[in-house]
């Protein structure tokens, strides 16, 4: 088990909107039944001191977070029939802060893992690095501008294994090189799980973090690009992480950072991975809050 789980929510997890079944049984709403243990233990966790048990259903604040992360709509255009924006932001931040928003993506991770006869941490893991505009309220201190990819905003790392699914994820400011971001998941990746022996990066990264790979006991490798080759030509496993960004861009929450904070662009990263598992987890073909 990663030990950045060993002081969290206890046991391994089984969203989530069905509006032909608005009971909310298990049987109708497969996705929620992952996610539902979790988030109970959560509460259990943190009772009101007036026992009051909140006035929204859980279920339909992660209902919302995939939403606005699915549609990318801001807090005050989210749907009235979901909760008011300050219901969900509470839980939002409460989640990113405690780290449940991890764990909930860390779990459903293993289990896809498992189902495909696998351990449930990986030995390798692939880095690279994305740069994204930022919006005009973010913060100008948390941002910066790529000077290779001229583009002005943050930069997003992140560490995956050869399903494609993350290990880690930091976000930067843009102007960062890429060297600061590959220590920085490295470190992460080390933290989280103590199986990851080996990690894969472009030449964008350069000794430093194969220097640090050793200091943290992961060998780095820089998969350099064939230079007789011309066009797109997939690298082999490199190109996986490649695909997770792509995948991450269907989410319109992501295509731009929105976030004040460099932590709740992490957050929505995890959010993000995690209806995508569930969605794999579960067989769905639409988004959850679709009626059928």
């Amino acid at each position: 088990r990663p030990r950045h789980l060993s002081q969290r929510h206890g046991s391994p997890v089984r969203c989530l909107r069905s509006r032909c079944h608005p009971s909310g049984g298990h049987s109708e709403n497969p996705q929620w039944a992952l996610v539902e243990p979790v988030i109970a233990a959560w509460k259990a966790a943190h009772r009101s001191v007036s026992g009051h048990q909140g006035r929204y259903e859980m279920r339909e604040i992660v209902n919302a977070l995939l939403y606005q992360g699915r549609t990318g709509c801001q807090w005050d255009l989210l749907p009235h029939d979901l909760p008011p924006r300050g219901a969900v932001m509470y839980y939002f931040t409460k989640w990113r802060d405690d780290g449940t928003d991890q764990t909930i993506h860390d779990l459903l991770r293993w289990q896809v893992r498992e189902r495909t006869r696998r351990k449930a941490d990986p030995s390798l893991v692939v880095l690279d690095t994305q740069s994204v505009h930022a919006a005009a309220g973010v913060p100008a201190e948390s941002t910066g501008c790529d000077a290779a990819k001229k583009v002005p905003g943050r930069k997003r790392g992140l560490a995956v294994d050869v399903l494609g699914l993350v290990i880690a994820v930091v976000v930067l400011a843009a102007s960062v090189h890429d060297n600061a971001a590959g220590i920085a998941l490295l470190d992460k990746v080390a933290a989280d799980t103590d199986t990851v022996q080996k990690a894969l990066v472009d030449q964008g990264f350069k000794n430093a973090v194969v220097a640090h790979g050793q200091t943290v006991g992961i060998e780095v490798e820089i998969v350099e690009r064939n230079p007789g080759q011309t066009g797109f030509v997939p690298i082999p496993k490199r190109w996986i992480v490649e695909r997770a960004y792509g995948i991450l861009m269907l989410h319109r929450r992501l295509v731009r950072d929105y976030e004040h904070l460099p932590r709740s662009s992490e957050s929505r990263v995890y959010w993000a991975m995690t209806a995508v598992i569930l969605r794999r987890l579960t067989g769905a073909t639409a988004a959850a809050w679709c009626s059928a």
